[in-house]
């Protein structure tokens, strides 16, 4: 076998392998027509099917989730005193679930450290609070929001990767 044969079977294979992964790409990655019924009209209310996003309340916040592919809409969790919010999830751990809620004024909001990702913080894009960096897997910070607003935050070391939350308190 010459040199040539072995290149020309390399750029074959190297080919080969790049087209089927760019179609299960295709195939895995979807598009902006959701015909599944679950949102996805870009309204910024898409429905995980759970009932409880997409309530055809529409909020603006300013691009803060323009880079965050997780952001599924504002999950309405207003009649509870106290939620949890998840933060280090997400396949590398650099997310919060929810990403965007809904509370009533009084409302005690719950951050829970998954343990994963390394070190998270819940930081207000305002300074209205700030965890500081938490690590370990069980770890909590709580905030109390008293006032009507939109209190957007992120996490410090994460921010430039998405990592970003939102409280819509009404």
């Amino acid at each position: 076998m010459t040199t040539t044969d072995r290149s020309r079977r390399t750029f074959l294979k190297a080919s080969g392998a790049t087209l089927t992964l760019a179609l299960v790409a295709g195939c895995l990655g979807g598009d902006d027509d959701d015909s599944s019924g679950n949102g996805g009209n870009g309204d910024g209310n898409g429905d995980d099917g759970n009932g409880d996003a997409g309530n055809g309340e529409e909020y603006d916040f300013d691009g803060w989730f323009d880079d965050v592919g997780y952001y599924d809409g504002v999950h309405d969790m207003t009649g509870e005193s106290e939620v949890t919010v998840m933060n280090g999830t997400g396949s590398a751990g650099y997310e919060y679930d929810p990403a965007a809620i809904k509370v009533d004024p009084g409302t005690t909001v719950v951050w829970e450290w998954t343990g994963a990702g390394g070190g998270h913080t819940v930081t207000a894009e305002e300074g209205d609070f700030d965890s500081g960096m938490l690590t370990g897997e069980g770890e909590t910070f709580e905030h109390t929001f008293d006032e009507e607003g939109v209190y957007t935050y992120y996490c410090e070391p994460h921010r430039n990767m998405g990592q970003k939350g939102a409280v819509v308190v009404e």
